[in-house]
């Protein structure tokens, strides 16, 4: 099946676009400077579309991660998305923003993901220790529903005496000052669109199409920190 679609990642500060046919990439565009979505997504759009010598009327559906993420980063990507798909009348697809990171995880050979207890956790900064996060198996499927996590030495531990854990995203730094236990791995990156090739393709095969007119992001914004360990007066 040689399905054209059209990837837009925003989520967070980086901007990337990518124009698949079937397995393959036809064009990609990356840019990690913060805060640029605005300006350069609609250029990069264009520009794939013109290297694929394609218009939007020849896509099979637009993907674009769905979140967590950058507020404002995720209003610009699924704005865009929503705009092509209303001209051209094509489907919308919804990424879930962290099985694209799971999607980018380091292949069993570097990584040390053989075993079925291994794991792949996906984590997005948030503020001070918190991550939105959620794990994978080592092939990628979601074990978790996403959730919004205060990171401390003892974060994941049952993970990381189970098997190997690579702990992949723009999260994972402020884990890894912290963590020390001998089966982490950490791959710090930014969610890319290239990335969002396998999951955009099972969607569009199962026709897991978002309403054009009411898709929203998923912002994980009713996160509760929890309870304080100090009386308050």
């Amino acid at each position: 099946m040689n399905e054209r679609i059209l990837m837009i990642e925003t989520s967070t500060e980086c901007c990337s676009v990518a124009l698949s046919e079937g397995a393959r990439i036809l064009a990609r565009r990356i840019d990690e400077t913060p805060r640029i979505q605005s300006s350069l997504l609609a250029p990069y759009i264009v520009e794939v579309l013109q290297e694929a010598g394609l218009t939007p009327a020849d896509l099979d559906a637009v993907a674009v991660s769905e979140g967590p993420g950058s507020y404002t980063g995720l209003r610009v990507g699924v704005s865009t998305a929503k705009g092509i798909c209303f001209g051209a009348a094509k489907p919308l697809l919804g990424i879930d923003t962290l099985q694209i990171l799971a999607c980018q995880a380091e292949r069993p050979e570097q990584a040390r993901l053989d075993s079925p207890n291994d794991r792949i956790i996906a984590m997005l900064d948030a503020r001070r220790m918190e991550v939105y996060a959620a794990t994978f198996d080592a092939e990628g499927r979601k074990c978790t529903d996403t959730a919004a996590v205060i990171l401390d030495e003892t974060s994941y531990q049952q993970e990381l005496e189970a098997g190997n854990v690579l702990f992949i995203g723009t999260g994972v730094e402020k884990f890894q000052a912290i963590c020390r236990h001998p089966n982490a791995r950490f791959q710090p990156c930014f969610p890319l669109a290239p990335a969002m090739l396998q999951p955009a393709r099972a969607a569009l095969q199962k026709k897991e199409f978002k309403d054009v007119a009411y898709f929203e992001p998923f912002y994980l914004k009713d996160f509760v920190a929890g309870v304080s360990k100090h009386a308050i007066l």
